[in-house]
């Protein structure tokens, strides 16, 4: 079964569907992308901070 994406007019995201296909990502999308994800980072830190739910699910499987 083979899922076919519609064409996105957006530039970053067509960047990024042709990187997955095996093309190389061009430097200021990278840069773009990585700020774009260190914002997000932060908004979610901000609203909720450091979550450790790994550390308590651990834990959690190895003393049941």
């Amino acid at each position: 079964m083979t899922t076919e994406l519609h064409p996105s007019t957006d530039p970053i995201t067509e960047a990024v569907l042709e990187h997955m296909k095996g093309k190389p990502l061009d430097p200021s999308i990278r840069q773009y992308l990585r700020a774009e994800a260190a914002k997000v980072r932060e908004e979610i830190r901000s609203k909720h901070g450091t979550l450790n739910m790994a550390v308590d699910l651990i834990r959690e499987a190895r003393n049941p």
